[in-house]
């Protein structure tokens, strides 16, 4: 039996996927801790690992951050990634590194597996010298030698003006990461290691395994990975038992569905979920489906059309299997989800990860990048009725699904894991 420790920030879609290891990791015999907020206590207990709770480190709301980080109050795009990257991750990996090794010293482990912003848990593992890997719940954004830098939402060049655009713009990322620089530097030291050069993207990639949720068909199929990279398709938890199902779920019986998600962070509604129900309320001939992303949270602040039905969170077991289109703001769990049941996405990527989302659901041919956050009504409209003409779209999502479904998911993360145990 090998002793695992495994790190996640805490946002529901990095603790879930990662959950799903932990629970695999169980399911073969080990023992498992899992280092994260303590609002996951009890889903962290139900995957069978044991709850190490952040304590030196700030355990935040993820529905409220201001509340933790003022210096994200009223921030969307760049400057929320930027403020996010130093003061989130970097600003608390001192922090984090404090309460590992406080476990550690308490009882160690064979091997640490963290999320790839769990910047404290890579600064522990170099302070205190474990075996580690990376579990990539994003879409990986592993630095490389061909196309643009991750992150931006473009497409590899396939042509000499674009392969040299691309060129360019690696040249430029330590120029970009500037503003990175001192808060990595900061953090470095108060965690009493010397200083290093190594940027953000370099330093949170296991040199040994990086076990990459998603698949090469969403990575631009890229030939520039090194051999530590392997792909695991999609990181689902078991199931609990019969889900919670809203009083309405029975108007979905024989009808078509589109199912609206705004994700678990900057969940404005006004964003897209409202372009999305102006867009579809004429539509006698669907259930517009609308999730949230806050738990509780079943009503929108405006009115909704009389084809619409609302939840906070819903049984995405039950509902995919019905959905025929999802729009979405590009949240990689629930692209992983919707592509693995080979549901074709209208992806309103707007900031964070979510343009690059965007940009590979799109190159894969298996939706359309709507290339902002907040699309017009129109532009819903269109790219909803893009889809449902054009049997490309479904075409290309079913063999991105079958693709995502043939690599294993979190059984072989474990088995992935378990190779370092040597």
């Amino acid at each position: 039996m090998g002793r695992f420790m495994i790190t996640a920030m805490p946002f529901t879609g990095h603790v879930v996927p990662l959950l799903a290891v932990a629970s695999a990791l169980r399911a073969r015999g080990h023992d498992v801790r899992f280092y994260t907020g303590s609002a996951f206590r009890e889903r962290v207990e139900a995957s069978g690992a044991t709850l190490v709770p952040w304590r030196a480190a700030p355990d935040f709301d993820e529905n409220d951050l201001p509340a933790t980080f003022p210096r994200l109050v009223g921030k969307k795009g760049l400057g929320q990634l930027l403020i996010n990257v130093a003061d989130l991750f970097m600003g608390t990996a001192p922090q984090q590194v404090e309460d590992l090794e406080a476990e550690w010293t308490r009882d160690p482990w064979d091997v640490l597996a963290a999320d790839e912003v769990s910047i404290g848990s890579v600064l522990a593992a170099e302070r205190l010298g474990f075996a580690w890997a990376t579990v990539a719940v994003l879409p990986l954004n592993m630095p490389g030698t061909q196309g643009p830098p991750s992150g931006l939402g473009l497409a590899p060049g396939r042509n000499p003006l674009t392969k040299t655009r691309d060129a360019a713009l690696r040249a430029a990322v330590p120029l970009l990461s500037r503003p990175l620089r001192k808060p990595l530097a900061d953090a470095r030291a108060a965690a009493g290691l010397p200083p290093s050069r190594l940027t953000m993207d370099r330093i949170v990639f296991s040199p040994r395994l990086v076990v990459a949720s998603g698949s090469t068909s969403l990575d631009y199929r890229r030939r520039d990975r090194p051999p530590s990279v392997e792909f695991v398709g999609r990181l689902l938890p078991p199931t609990d038992g019969p889900a919670e199902l809203p009083g309405w779920w029975d108007d979905l019986r024989g009808r078509r569905i589109v199912h609206v998600t705004q994700g678990t962070q900057n969940v404005d509604p006004a964003d897209l979920i409202a372009p999305a129900l102006d867009a579809l309320a004429d539509r006698d001939d669907l259930v517009v489906v609308v999730a949230t992303g806050v738990r509780g949270r079943d009503i929108l602040p405006f009115p909704v059309p009389s084809n619409a039905r609302v939840a906070g969170f819903l049984p995405y077991g039950e509902l995919l299997p019905l959905v025929e289109i999802v729009v979405t703001n590009g949240g990689w769990g629930g692209t992983l989800a919707a592509l693995s049941h080979g549901i074709p996405l209208a992806v309103a990527g707007g900031d964070l990860d979510k343009p690059e989302i965007a940009a590979r659901v799109a190159w894969a041919g298996a939706g359309v990048d709507l290339r902002t956050g907040t699309p017009s009504a129109s532009a819903v409209r269109a790219a909803v009725g893009r889809i449902e003409t054009d049997a490309s779209f479904r075409a290309a999502a079913e063999r991105v699904g079958q693709e995502l479904r043939s690599l294993g998911g979190a059984p072989r993360a474990a088995a992935l894991l378990e190779g370092l145990l040597a």
